[in-house]
């Protein structure tokens, strides 16, 4: 069994133009657990990204979260540079994103697939050379009328929906702690609803 940390990786895009847009619901997951474990996070410019790193209490398991300063596209640049950095294998990577094809409220988590069309998944896939990692998918549903997913993803959410997908944030969090104490199998079991 793998001693490495575990690479908790918040998919988002960085300053307060996008802080309060549904894509960056995977930023809120990994502030969530930086949070929770009185972490907080430092700008690494060499790895492009935000850092917090933690050991979860009662253990020896140590957690790195990220957020990267890259925009959504390019995210895999920082997840690459701290995985090889810290020698993290790719199964021991965690990504926390928003999920188009989920209805706000709900949350799917799986190893390995596609990208759906994701492009901050197809740059990580691209900068580690595998898609063998964790998603936690934390679902915004889809654009309502003819309105497009980039301007729905983008735009700044209303108070009372901002909080409920905070909630969703922390599920999400919750969800990826439950990969690396349960497994992927009983993390499924329990938040695949």
């Amino acid at each position: 069994m793998s001693t490495s940390p575990y690479l908790l990786v918040g998919l988002g895009n960085p300053g307060p133009t996008y802080e309060f847009t549904r894509h960056n619901v995977g930023f809120w997951a990994v502030a969530d657990l930086a949070d929770r474990y009185g972490s907080s996070f430092s700008l690494n410019s060499r790895q492009r990204a935000e850092v917090a790193s933690v050991v979860v209490p009662g253990t020896t398991t140590k957690l790195i979260c990220v957020k990267p300063t890259t925009f959504m596209n390019d995210s895999g640049v920082a997840v690459k540079a701290i995985a090889a950095f810290h020698k993290i294998p790719v199964d021991h990577v965690i990504v926390l994103h928003d999920e188009l094809d989920l209805d706000p409220g709900r949350l799917r988590v799986k190893k390995g697939g596609g990208d759906n069309g994701h492009n901050g998944l197809k740059s990580i896939r691209a900068h580690l050379g595998s898609g063998d990692f964790y998603r936690v998918r934390i679902g915004i549903g889809r654009p309502p009328g003819r309105q497009s997913a980039a301007d729905y993803v983008l735009n700044k959410l209303k108070p009372a929906d901002l909080d409920a997908m905070r909630v969703d944030a922390a599920i999400g969090a919750d969800a990826a702690l439950s990969i690396i104490r349960h497994g992927l199998d009983a993390t499924q079991n329990t938040f695949n609803r």
